[in-house]
């Protein structure tokens, strides 16, 4: 009799043992809701319920794969992050590595465009913990390579790529794979930049503008502090998004065809996807006199030549950029009072020519531009030395910075990397990526 009570009293403490443990477990369950690549409401839609949490020692860690096809070269970035509940992600590591060339190269061979992607992967496999691969998400966004392409070309470029990503063991969803517009470019590099310097935590702190001077296209993205800018700007050339529980409204634009390639191709007088007659060359006021040669360009070959020897090659030279860029941008009054970051052809340059340190960057105004571009094109006339495009290139920067509003004295900051993660546009894609993947959870 005795033992049976004693074995009733066990009995229900079992049953209220595991009742306070359902309890605690979802208690813990509710409160930990850790911004994730791969949630339980988005995998039922793939047909595979997934909680990160069930294999992740630390659920506080997660990564995001982001593939950056660009017209020059195809990059991965692979971005380790933290986040504690209710806070904001934060980067902990970044593995960056690039390829040459771009995916559009492969436009006529889609088949050996797959090498340079899976060789990518590879390094993606060796910086992500094996037990988080199918709770990672994997993205390839393609910019003005592809954009320039013909759309057929470009969709059987994107397919190879998506079955490449579908064979891995990374998350991937229908939208894995997309030619980019030049707005979301110019957001995702703006949320980049601002992460960056803390302006998307310290609602205190004033956000900076961002100039990304691509191949094929450049970008100007800024959070306008006047109503006036709202109101006054040509249409697409605002926008907002969500993110982290924040709406933003910014100025941005992409002008696709004046990326640093393309707009070399404008002033040399030649047509996107054009190639030239039988014995046709480009004649250029740009380049030095008596210069001659070939140079590729989205996979077209062009023969090029200095025009002769008349007025000096840089008046000659801005006439013709003046020219090029007559009526293409849109002036905003509000940039001359707010600080930007300037990245890519812009930091290349400026670099090449000893206007920042090759390595750390550097701050600079429109005015350095223009004296270095005087200063070569004035040193072109005697010798064209190993940079041709040089007085070109800098002639437009100096005249495209001053097109889209910016006066002489005006300080730009020139950086590749902000506390050492590249300032690409990756980090912000791969940010917005996830937080969307969060809200269609939540």
């Amino acid at each position: 009799m005795e033992a049976m009570k004693i074995s009733k009293r066990f009995f229900a403490f079992g049953i209220l043992a595991c009742i306070a443990f359902y309890v605690a477990y979802i208690k813990w369950h509710l409160d930990s809701k850790p911004l994730v690549g791969a949630t339980e409401g988005i995998a039922e839609s793939t047909g595979d319920k997934l909680s990160r949490q069930a294999l992740a020692a630390d659920p506080s860690v997660f990564y995001g794969i982001m593939f950056d096809a660009g017209s020059t070269g195809t990059r991965i970035h692979i971005f380790k992050f933290t986040q504690q509940p209710k806070e904001t992600p934060r980067l902990t590591h970044e593995t960056f590595k690039a390829l040459k060339p771009g995916l559009s190269a492969y436009a006529d061979d889609v088949e050996k465009s797959g090498q340079g992607i899976r060789e990518l992967l590879e390094v993606a496999k060796k910086e992500v913990p094996m037990e988080l691969w199918k709770f990672t998400p994997l993205v390839l966004k393609a910019t003005a390579g592809l954009r320039l392409l013909p759309g057929e070309k470009a969709q059987k470029l994107l397919d190879k790529v998506k079955e490449i990503f579908q064979a891995s063991p990374f998350f991937v969803r229908d939208n894995c794979v997309s030619i980019m517009n030049g707005t979301d470019e110019g957001i995702s590099a703006w949320i980049t930049i601002n992460f960056l310097t803390g302006s998307l935590d310290d609602t205190q702190k004033r956000s900076v503008g961002m100039l990304d001077l691509g191949g094929g296209s450049t970008q100007i993205t800024f959070l306008p502090r006047t109503e006036a800018t709202l109101q006054t700007s040509p249409a697409g050339h605002t926008t907002s998004f969500q993110m982290f529980n924040s709406t933003y409204k910014l100025y941005s634009y992409s002008y696709l065809g004046l990326g640093l390639m393309s707009a070399r191709l404008a002033i040399l007088g030649g047509v996107e996807g054009k190639p030239l007659g039988e014995g046709e060359e480009l004649i250029s006021p740009c380049l030095p006199p008596g210069f001659k040669s070939e140079w590729q360009h989205a996979e077209i070959v062009y023969k090029i030549k200095g025009q002769k020897a008349g007025e000096p090659l840089y008046e000659s030279c801005s006439n013709k950029v003046a020219k090029m860029l007559y009526k293409k941008v849109h002036k905003a009054e509000e940039v001359k009072d707010l600080d930007f970051y300037a990245f890519s052809y812009y930091y290349d340059c400026a670099a090449e020519v000893g206007l920042i340190d090759k390595e750390k960057g550097g701050s600079l105004t429109v005015n350095d531009f223009e004296v270095a571009a005087k200063y070569v094109c004035k040193t072109m006339e005697i010798s064209p030395g190993s940079s041709p495009f040089l007085c070109m290139d800098l002639t437009y920067i100096t005249f495209l910075l001053q097109e889209l509003g910016f006066p002489k004295t005006q300080v730009f900051k020139l950086a590749r990397k902000i506390n050492n993660v590249e300032t690409s546009w990756a980090l912000g894609a791969t940010f917005h990526y996830i937080d969307s993947l969060n809200r269609l959870q939540y």
